[in-house]
């Protein structure tokens, strides 16, 4: 008895799948017009569904006008739909369109601020190549400066430190690297871009610190003077500061008589 419900019941389940699935099937030509895709690849993002938003948002990327006012939100949307999906370059290209060929529209600065998150993304951590990071940076300091104004600034500060500091330590493990090897030309060059490009950064110390481990290693006793000058004047009252290079010189006092 069991047995023979189950097969009645079996095929009725088979045609409420087909159903549902049909239901669900996004096609971006089946629809009469641009603005009705629009709408329903809208609803797909809005869904989660973003293989379906990707297909209808690039379809209406071919298919509208060049000043057509849907573009470049279809570009826009497109990155979202790429950026759900992880596509994080595709995501960036997609963007990136917006302030490219609409400069002067309203979501210029949001898709400008969206592309370099994007590329963010893409620059999982400092021991990775940096070229994503340094991208980011950049057009995230762009967004920075064309748009101070937006509601998104502190945000994208935020991400520049965070590259910025990424940075530091890409640059600063890689001086490391040579002065554990002894190459100390290497070593330095690194430890002084630290210092010198990423000055705020927490690495910034420890990279003028390894300078004058390498200077005293090569017995450079004037750039060792130097950079412990440098030291106490920008960490004037730092312990590890006071363990490398000792307590600071008092500066020399004027005794050149006055008139």
């Amino acid at each position: 008895m069991l047995v023979s419900a189950l097969r009645r019941t079996l095929p009725l389940l088979a045609v409420a799948w087909l159903a549902a699935c049909h239901r669900h099937t996004f096609q971006p030509s089946s629809f009469h017009s641009t603005d009705a895709l629009y709408k329903a690849s809208l609803l797909e993002l809005k869904g989660k569904h973003w293989g379906n938003a990707v297909n209808g948002f690039e379809k209406l990327t071919t298919d509208l006008p060049a000043r057509d006012p849907l573009l470049p939100m279809a570009y826009y949307y497109l990155g979202r739909a790429h950026e759900g999906q992880r596509e994080y370059i595709l995501a960036a290209q997609s963007f990136s369109r917006v302030p490219e060929s609409f400069p002067e529209d309203s979501l210029a600065g949001p898709a400008t601020f969206e592309t370099g998150i994007a590329y963010a993304k893409l620059w999982r951590k400092p021991s990775l190549d940096p070229d994503y990071g340094q991208t980011a940076m950049s057009t995230l300091q762009s967004f920075v400066a064309a748009y101070p104004d937006s509601p998104l600034k502190p945000r994208a500060q935020q991400e520049i430190d965070k590259l910025t500091e990424w940075l530091a330590i890409k640059d600063y493990d890689t001086g490391m690297f040579y002065f554990r090897r002894k190459a100390y030309d290497p070593a330095i060059i690194y430890f002084k871009d630290v210092a010198r490009l990423y000055p705020q950064t927490r690495h910034a110390e420890l990279a003028l610190i390894q300078l004058v481990r390498s200077y005293l290693d090569i017995r450079y006793t004037e750039e060792v003077a130097e950079t412990c000058t440098t030291l106490h004047q920008k960490y004037p009252k730092d312990g590890a500061v006071t363990r490398e290079c000792g307590t600071a010189k008092p500066a020399p006092v004027d005794s050149t008589p006055k008139p």
